[in-house]
């Protein structure tokens, strides 16, 4: 591990080096993590530049963005077809940017897709790889494997069981640094500032509804959301939906749900947003990140999911797991309900949220797993993950490219 102190005799302090690590985040999710990423490295060493490409709160921290991050905000197979000209021009663009400036390190922060082939084309530069969010092929897909040999020269794994997992298939760079959803900010939330903000009664439910922060998600949940609201609004009048949302598509979510008969707040502040899941009564939410977001909160949750009939078949011929929600995988067991597909319908959604509004005991079922789940999220050295992955970067930084 990289000693972040005084140098010893001899050696150019840290700060004189003026390094460049160019980092890249091809959706929001992504750029959460990069922002906490980058100010972690800023705190060991504030000379450190950074180039790439990442989204508002990267920004925020200084990157100047080669080219939109919404650009590569894209998934499934069929979404990405009608995008594969711009994708390829973005990929050339990033792999000249890397080659003109021949930064120290390139950090990759998920987005397989695009992420992997940017780490291919670049291997012949021979710059330290890194790439962050090991890809979930133990879920699916575990042939892809083969290919990642020497794609990276470090791979930072956000669960407990995934650095193991690529050892035994002859991946040993993988380290674990804990879930950066743990630094969301979630448990600051606090429920009555959400209700005095809003003019709410703290008598009112409150149902979230998280219907993906990428364009090719959005689509299709949010007409599926708009009918499960009407039956429960029968059911529960009182119901205050609330759809926190990505200033990126916060534009299209308000234009979905304009002529909605039971309008949702829509949230694009992240203390709005934190301040919501801890007033939260429960939640409908896609399978992602959003999941453990919830859990962190406390908040009881149906998870649903649903994308182009194509995409869905390929998914399930490859799908290795019995779930797709972090949570039942992690536990291994359903601790959360899954809805996926055709059962990713009004009637069915309504029915499964109406029972976590009325059945206290299955509410609470669910908070105690959350609880025993998001401990095995912590990086293992006590430090907060974006700190624990920080020390990675720069540990890969200070090994000489000759013993990597």
């Amino acid at each position: 591990m990289v000693d972040v102190g005084a140098p010893v005799e001899g050696e150019v302090p840290l700060h004189q080096h003026g390094r460049v690590i160019w980092i890249l985040a091809g959706e929001p999710s992504g750029d959460s993590i990069g922002a906490r990423l980058m100010q972690a490295l800023h705190r060991i060493d504030p000379t450190l530049v950074f180039a790439g490409v990442g989204g508002g709160r990267m920004e925020a921290r200084g990157l100047r963005s080669l080219f939109p991050m919404e650009d590569l905000t894209v998934m499934g197979f069929m979404e990405v077809l009608p995008r594969l000209r711009l994708l390829s021009q973005r990929l050339l663009e990033a792999e000249q940017d890397i080659e003109l400036r021949r930064p120290d390190i390139v950090i990759t922060i998920d987005s397989p897709g695009f992420s992997f082939r940017l780490l291919k084309r670049i291997r012949k530069l021979n710059v330290r790889r890194l790439h962050y969010v090991a890809p979930q092929v133990w879920a699916w897909r575990e042939s892809r494997v083969k290919g990642y040999r020497g794609l990276w020269h470090r791979l930072l794994c956000l669960f407990p069981f995934e650095e193991k997992w690529f050892a035994d298939r002859g991946l040993p760079e993988g380290r674990f640094v804990g879930h950066p959803i743990l630094q969301s900010g979630v448990a600051h939330g606090k429920a009555l500032r959400f209700f005095k903000r809003h003019d709410l009664r703290p008598s009112s439910p409150i149902l979230i509804l998280m219907p993906g922060s990428r364009s090719s998600e959005v689509p299709q949940l949010l007409p599926v959301f708009e009918k499960t609201l009407t039956i429960l609004h029968k059911r529960f009048p009182d119901l205050q939906p609330v759809i926190p949302a990505t200033s990126g598509m916060a534009p299209l979510v308000r234009k979905m749900v304009r002529h909605w008969a039971v309008h949702p707040s829509i949230l694009t502040d992240t203390e709005d947003k934190h301040d919501a899941i801890r007033a939260a009564d429960c939640a409908l939410t896609k399978s992602g990140t959003s999941i453990l977001e919830l859990a962190i909160g406390g908040v009881p949750m149906a998870v649903t999911y649903k994308v182009n009939p194509i995409s869905a078949l390929l998914g399930r011929l490859f799908l290795r797991l019995p779930y797709i929600s972090m949570i039942n995988i992690l536990a291994g067991r359903e601790v959360v309900p899954e809805l996926v597909q055709h059962d990713c319908n009004p009637q069915k959604l309504a029915d499964e949220i109406t029972s976590l509004l009325t059945d206290e005991t299955k509410r609470q079922a669910q908070r105690e797993a959350f609880g025993d789940i998001l401990a095995m999220l912590e990086a293992p050295d006590g430090e907060l993950p974006a700190m624990s992955a920080a020390k990675q970067v720069l540990d890969l930084m200070e090994t000489p490219l000759s013993e990597i």
